[in-house]
């Protein structure tokens, strides 16, 4: 069975597949070549007859990572690569709430097509709308300078945030007809994704083009114009030309190399992310965080959460940290947290020996580290938009890993294939875990995901009552081998990052 549908460039065909219709590798704007590299992107050309959607767009350029070899049927990449895939229970005028996911990757790797993020699962379950999309990744996304300011918006360097709005510009003009509600549109996402919402919420730009968003394990992150410019200057050095605006000119894989070469050195001195979002005076005129405190995106309801043991996905294979002392993971702290790193690391032994928790090097950094990178800041978002009275609920994933003999414990994206009901997929198990109680988790968090989107609140006869996340209370709703509500975890190291 298939399905034609039009769209305001041309008509569409997918296809009908597990009590779904999918349509794989939607245009949603022009690729990005030649002049329209590194700028905003421009509305896709029109086509006549029907544009048969069966096969995933093209991957946006990026270095080889383990995200992707982790892929079963790897896309082409391509700067043609702004396409979005629809999952829809029907084409018809059912007006279902829209959940359109941003993928991670540390803003350099990732797809929309990855294959933790099939929607057809919580298409069907939910009887909603899903949507994943591409967008530009590292400097051909996030690359920022001054000379590189677009005339017409302000912006430099947020490409990839311009994709994404471009893609939720389409989605309002055109989810209609795939069934979805355009006034009830959910962004949600992980890791750079998780970090890509929460700038989304903070930017003046994109309101009015979603009503909730959920950030998974990635909280407001904006690097300074300066910090960018340093960046961009680097790029050049590296890849043999006199400005940025030269770059056009150069192929892909030139401007793939000399950042790889870059965000390789940056990381082996303790910076992780190089190309980011920037505070430039146009998408984001200034950091997300304070515009969210500001009340920018007063009114929408929030979901926002990290794992227990986010950190633990990057110590695997690190000697210093998996089997190194606490002076190895000090020295470690102190290129990190810097001069405040002994005060850190003791007050995180302190509250873990009082709960009678592991105090072990690895147990310590990983806890130090996950709170500094993903809970600390999805946390101060929590209490910015509570602040301003709105809606904010926050969850812990504790659900541990079986793979290299348990030492991923509940790692960062283990919640993935919890949220969109892919843990049946081809040796995904060895990474989740599997059976029974698994995929109850999955039905449980699936659910509470689902009723967020459809109503701003996540209670779900799974979880039960999930109660907003205020600063007096901080409720939080684990999800793990148990799910249960817990007021203020973890709180001792909490208070530790406001002192």
């Amino acid at each position: 069975m298939t399905s034609i549908v039009e769209t305001k460039e041309g008509a569409l065909q997918g296809a009908e597949e597990g009590g779904v219709t999918v349509f794989r590798g939607i245009p949603y704007a022009r690729a990005p070549i030649g002049e329209l590299r590194f700028r905003p992107p421009q509305p896709p050309e029109p086509w006549s007859g029907v544009r048969v959607c069966d096969t995933f767009g093209s991957v946006a350029p990026q270095p080889e990572s383990m995200l992707m070899a982790g892929e079963t049927t790897p896309e082409e990449q391509s700067e043609d690569c702004l396409h979005l895939n629809v999952w829809t229970p029907s084409c018809d005028d059912g007006a279902r709430p829209v959940m359109v996911w941003i993928h991670g990757g540390a803003f350099t790797t990732g797809s929309g097509s990855g294959s933790y993020y099939r929607g057809h699962h919580l298409a069907a379950r939910g009887d909603v709308v899903v949507v994943t999309l591409n967008y530009r990744l590292g400097a051909l996304g996030f690359l920022a300078h001054p000379d590189l300011i677009d005339a017409e918006t302000g912006s430099s360097g947020n490409w990839g945030l311009h994709d994404q709005i471009a893609a939720l510009q389409w989605v309002q003009a055109n989810i209609t007809n795939f069934g979805g509600d355009p006034v009830n549109v959910t962004i949600f996402g992980e890791s750079a994704g998780s970090m890509s919402v929460s700038a989304l919420v903070g930017s003046p730009v994109a309101q009015g083009l979603f009503r909730r968003a959920i950030a998974q394990s990635g909280g407001p992150l904006a690097a300074s114009m300066d910090t960018a410019v340093t960046y961009a200057d680097e790029l050049c050095a590296r890849a043999g030309v006199a400005s940025v605006a030269a770059l056009r000119a150069l192929g892909v894989a030139e401007v793939i190399a000399a950042q790889t070469a870059m965000t390789a050195e940056a990381a082996a001195g303790g910076t992780a992310l190089v190309l980011s979002p920037t505070v430039d005076g146009g998408l984001l005129p200034e950091h997300p965080h304070t515009a969210i405190a500001n009340g920018v995106a007063a009114g929408k309801e929030l979901l926002v959460g990290t794992n227990l043991h986010e950190m633990k996905l990057w110590a695997i294979g690190s000697r210093k940290l998996t089997g190194g002392s606490e002076a190895d993971i000090l020295g470690r702290l102190e290129r990190s947290v810097g001069e405040g790193a002994a005060e850190a690391l003791a007050a995180y032994k302190a509250a873990r020996s009082a709960r009678g928790e592991d105090v072990s090097p690895l147990a310590l950094w990983t806890a130090v580290e996950s709170d500094r990178v993903f809970r600390m800041p999805a946390l101060r978002m929590c209490e910015a938009h509570s602040a301003n009275g709105d809606a904010v609920y926050d969850y812990l994933f504790t659900w541990e890993s079986p793979a290299v003999g348990g030492l991923l414990g509940s790692c960062h994206a283990l919640e993935i294939p919890f949220v969109f009901g892919t843990l049946t997929g081809p040796g995904v198990d060895r990474f989740t875990g599997g059976g029974p109680e698994a995929l109850g988790l999955s039905e449980k968090m699936q659910d509470a995901w689902l009723a967020f989107a459809r109503t701003g609140d996540p209670s779900a006869a799974g979880v039960g009552s999930w109660p907003r996340y205020e600063a007096g209370r901080r409720a939080t709703m684990l999800l793990g081998a148990t799910v249960s509500l817990e007021n203020a975890p973890y709180d001792a190291e909490r208070a530790h990052w406001d002192d």
